[in-house]
């Protein structure tokens, strides 16, 4: 394809994935599972990257949006499944702006006996299996314990936030089994599809804490979306 009509094609396919985004909807709801990832990904599609992908030329923006794409369907699943223990009296509050920074944690979740959870979803790829080995986290052969890093941030700050003692758990979407209760680097780590069970199982575990009624309504005006801001 000559450079003139390479150009040309390129300039048509961004007029219609500009004129597509238009048309489909804005950024997302604030304060649902994946939003800042989405609202991410998007922002990483301008109409030249939607325009280069419609004509098969790969770009590193592209890639990006992917993986942000992954990781809020990661996000979303996770909420679904935890959308069953709101029969019991959780709360779950998401996609959360911290104090400082321009940093957010993934999930908030307050059981009815008082604790606080820091939720951090985590989509992992099944073509290597997820193990905890002498409190590390693994990806196959490799060390992926970095990754909780910002989980353990966002616990530390919740907790000087709504003087709690959050407990900071990643919730792996991807090839972990599920059934028992791992631990790395400080935080709690457990298989997405046995999420509930597990947060059911801390909670017992734990004496009841008093909160006030707002308690909810606290954390979330502390602790605004942080998409949209």
């Amino acid at each position: 394809m000559s450079s003139v009509l390479l150009t040309a094609a390129l300039a048509v396919a961004a007029y219609y994935a500009w004129k597509g985004l238009t048309q489909t909807g804005g950024r997302p709801e604030p304060g649902t599972p994946g939003a800042s990832a989405l609202a991410r990904a998007q922002e990483l599609r301008t109409p030249l990257v939607r325009a280069a992908t419609a004509v098969g030329i790969p770009t590193q923006a592209a890639r990006l949006a992917d993986q942000y794409e992954a990781g809020a369907r990661g996000e979303q699943h996770v909420a679904a499944l935890l959308a069953e223990l709101e029969a019991d009296g959780w709360h779950f509050l998401w996609d959360r702006r911290l104090p400082s920074g321009s940093t957010n944690i993934d999930g908030l979740a307050i059981s009815p006996g008082g604790h606080v959870y820091v939720l951090d979803p985590k989509k992992m790829s099944a073509r290597h299996p997820v193990t905890v080995q002498r409190g590390r986290l693994l990806h196959g052969d490799r060390d992926v314990t970095e990754r909780l890093d910002g989980l353990m941030r966002g616990a530390r700050a919740v907790q000087s936030l709504l003087s709690v003692h959050p407990v900071p758990v990643a919730v792996i979407d991807g090839p972990l089994p599920g059934g028992r209760d791992y631990r790395a680097s400080g935080a709690r780590i457990v298989a997405s599809a046995d999420v509930c069970d597990a947060l059911r199982r801390m909670d017992a575990a734990r004496l009841p804490r008093q909160r006030p009624a707002n308690f909810t309504d606290i954390a979330a005006r502390l602790l605004p979306p942080y998409t949209g801001r």
